[in-house]
């Protein structure tokens, strides 16, 4: 007997001698070792209890997972991923894929325990007759193992180590296999197997990779379609049909193989096979194109991602925010109304084209929720230049992937109206307004430091007014008098104005603090109009500010769901903000949008040219829906002014807040508002806010008229009325040969749109 044990070979030093003699061949070690001590007559719980393997827990962080972003009707408009999966349950792939996936990979796979010693004792022999690895041994749980490992690697050292062929790293497997054989059954442990392989072309996972391949579920795939599937897991780089003819004729073989082989083990006839094996490859190559580039939506997409990017809500840092939207599996719903926005696109297309170098950009937001229906602009978003595309978001600030915006221009004065209104002023108070302003000195203006900052070396002028007159809060903003505003600012104070401003949610589109000069009236800021949409909503929510608002819901990959309200405060007394409406409500009938008009409903807004029509801005809002839209040359606006300039196939000798960006602020409210009850604005306390204080127009002296019937501008002859000419009796508004507005202090703006500041 005794003899008979000295005999008999000591499995564990068999073992060793194998693993040494695989590894000089190459082979990797565990996949050489215990089957052959299994081929010896040795158990693999004796192979394992011999080497003194013990499971060992797998750290399993979750698979990668798309991130989809819907709209405001749950329809998806973007996606973001690391890798193109999406997870299913084995009830939701078809039986065929599972029965194909297992015949190729690993036969016997509900009968063996973590390691399958009959197979790869097979897979032993073969390598060593072969001089090489040319046939596998793992079990489906050493690969799904191994793939868990690879997906968790942070750094290509840590890739390199995860498949590297060392006996170290084949043990460590072999322990981590047998912990996952314990935890889970065998379905679940194919479930995770079909959803974690990679299967060429970029697609992760079974359903992905049905998708990709052949445009369908998991659930439908038919015996040739799992074949082709069930083959690629092997080497898919090699047969990634994507590469060229050459993989696609491997990727083909592959699939016969897989055929045969079910015909073999019996899963499947030969009749069924040789049917499958006629039928063409099939691929599809359908696309799931990720990021904002290839969304319908870019702009309003980039808004999304930066908003994640930006809230430590989903992670410590800007890397672990990003690893979430394209790992995550976020389930983000929108605020992005389908309607609104491609009414905003349609007035855009209409008025500026994509091969223009001036862009037209528009943001729609809801008063009192500040949620974004709209983002547009007339050029396309991309990294081409040929193309005149846009590599950053033009509709947004800094913060949401934007750039540095482009002055305010008079959309500005609302600030410095709604500071006056607040601070008692009444409809009928105002001041002269000369056709220049000089600050008497520097004390005139003081920033919220209390530093003087106005420049008595710098006279501001009206563009379009000409000589002086009285103008009020109502006929200043009507025909937007740049002078009149400067008194009406040092009226009120500079700080106060700017408080204003920032109480309604204004800030530079670059991030830095808000310019505190003399003409911030005026408009020396570079805004977005996300912002200046939002800061215009206020008016027509009745002084409600809303911070602008892109996500409602997230529902993160196990289902929880998380809402996002509006964040709003009331900034502004309700009866001032009233007050602010009445007046520009005016602006379409007696303004400057006078020729442009109104939308058929309550409206108000105001027009805004910058300083030597580098930039054109219309702001205006209804109860129901607010909208800015800007209109610049991204090139550098000082340098590229809109004069003597084609848009949109129009020539303008001088743009102006009305000449395109009113008209598509029009044209593009009527479309979106289009089914939408009209809302009227509350009437205006005409107790607090009719007539004047101390700064009323003064009374005009009462002169003899001494003419007679017959001449010119008699106001009792019907047949001579006065204001038919362009001299207009009693300072009635005149043009000149050009077609500007020659002064005058009473009556609207015949010429509107022109030095619609």
């Amino acid at each position: 007997m005794q003899a008979q044990r000295k005999d008999r070979p000591n499995p564990v030093l068999t073992l060793v001698r194998l693993i040494i003699a695989a590894t000089a061949a190459g082979v990797l070690a565990a996949a050489v070792a215990l089957p052959a001590v299994g081929g010896a007559g040795m158990s693999t719980k004796s192979a394992l209890e011999g080497l003194n393997l013990k499971p060992e827990e797998l750290d399993e962080p979750p698979l990668p997972e798309r991130t989809k972003i819907l709209d405001a009707n749950g329809k998806q408009i973007a996606l973001f991923y690391y890798e193109n999966r999406q997870s299913v349950t084995l009830d939701q792939v078809a039986p065929i894929m599972r029965e194909a996936l297992i015949a190729i990979e690993d036969f016997r796979f509900y009968q063996h325990g973590p390691i399958d010693v009959e197979g790869t004792a097979r897979a032993l022999v073969k390598n060593l007759t072969n001089g090489g690895v040319t046939q596998g041994g793992s079990s489906i749980t050493q690969q799904y193992v191994k793939q868990v490992l690879v997906n968790a690697a942070e750094t290509p050292e840590e890739q390199a180590a995860a498949i590297a062929p060392t006996v170290s790293r084949k043990l460590s497997e072999l322990r981590y296999a047998m912990a996952i054989e314990k935890k889970y059954s065998k379905d679940q442990i194919l479930e995770k197997y079909l959803n974690i392989a990679y299967f060429g072309a970029g697609a992760h996972g079974i359903q992905a990779a049905a998708r990709r391949f052949f445009d369908k579920p998991a659930s439908k795939l038919s015996l040739a379609e799992a074949a082709t599937l069930a083959g690629a897991v092997q080497n898919p780089a090699r047969t990634d049909p994507n590469v060229g003819p050459e993989a696609r004729e491997r990727l083909l073989q592959r699939r016969n193989t897989v055929l045969d082989r079910m015909v073999e083990i019996g899963k499947i006839s030969a009749q069924d096979a040789a049917a499958a094996k006629e039928k063409k490859l099939g691929y599809k190559d359908i696309e799931f194109p990720g990021g904002c580039e290839e969304s319908k939506y870019p702009y309003f997409c980039l808004y999304v991602q930066y908003e994640i990017l930006n809230n430590d809500e989903f992670g410590k840092n800007p890397d672990e925010r990003r690893k979430l939207l394209q790992r995550g599996g976020l389930t983000i719903k929108t605020t992005i109304d389908p309607k609104m926005q491609a009414a905003s696109e349609k007035a855009i297309k209409k008025y500026v084209s994509t091969k223009d170098k001036p862009v037209a950009s528009q943001a729609m937001v809801v008063p009192g929720t500040g949620e974004i229906k709209a983002m547009a602009a007339s050029r396309k978003f991309g990294g081409s230049k040929k193309k005149n595309e846009m590599s950053y978001n033009i509709v947004a600030d800094g913060a949401h992937g934007g750039g540095r915006g482009f002055q305010q221009g008079s959309t500005a004065k609302v600030y410095t109206l709604a500071a006056a209104l607040e601070e008692g002023l009444k409809y009928g108070d105002g001041f002269p307004a000369p056709a220049g302003y000089k600050a008497d000195a520097y004390s005139t203006f003081k920033n919220c430091k209390g530093e003087n900052v106005g420049d008595p070396s710098h006279t501001v002028t009206n563009s379009s007014e000409g000589g002086g007159g009285f103008k009020t809060l109502e006929t200043g903003t009507w025909g937007s008098v740049n002078t009149f505003f400067l008194r009406l600012e040092q009226k009120v104070g500079l700080c106060d104005t700017v408080k204003m401003a920032k109480k309604l949610g204004v800030k530079r589109a670059d991030g830095n603090k808000l310019s505190e000069v003399e003409t911030f009236t005026l408009g020396v800021n570079e805004v977005d109009p996300v912002t200046i949409a939002s800061s215009y909503a206020v008016f027509g929510s009745r002084g409600k500010y809303c911070k602008p608002l892109a996500i409602t819901e997230i529902t993160d990959r196990n289902g929880k769901v998380k809402q996002y309200k509006p964040k709003c405060s009331q900034v502004l007394e309700e009866k001032v903000a009233d007050a602010v409406s009445g007046i520009l409500s005016g602006v379409f009938t007696k303004g400057t949008m006078t020729e442009v008009g109104g939308i058929g409903r309550d409206a108000a807004g105001k027009t805004g040219t910058t300083d030597n029509y580098m930039s054109a801005w219309f702001a205006g809002y209804t109860p129901n829906l607010a909208s800015a839209v800007s209109l610049g040359d991204p090139r550098g606006a000082a340098n590229h002014e809109l004069i003597g300039i084609t848009i949109g196939g129009r020539y303008y000798s001088y743009v102006y807040g009305a000449s395109i960006s009113g008209r598509i602020w029009k044209d593009s409210m009527i479309g979106a508002l289009k089914g939408v009850e009209p809302v009227d604005f509350t009437p205006v306390d005409r107790s607090r806010f009719g007539g004047c204080t101390d700064h009323c127009a003064p009374k005009p002296k009462k002169e003899k008229d001494d003419r007679k019937p017959g001449d010119r501008g008699n106001p009792f002859d019907i047949f001579n009325p006065p204001g038919n000419d362009d001299r207009g009796w009693g300072g009635g508004r005149g043009r000149d040969d050009n077609g500007r507005n020659r002064g005058g202090d009473a009556g609207p703006i015949i010429q509107p749109g022109f030095g619609g500041n």
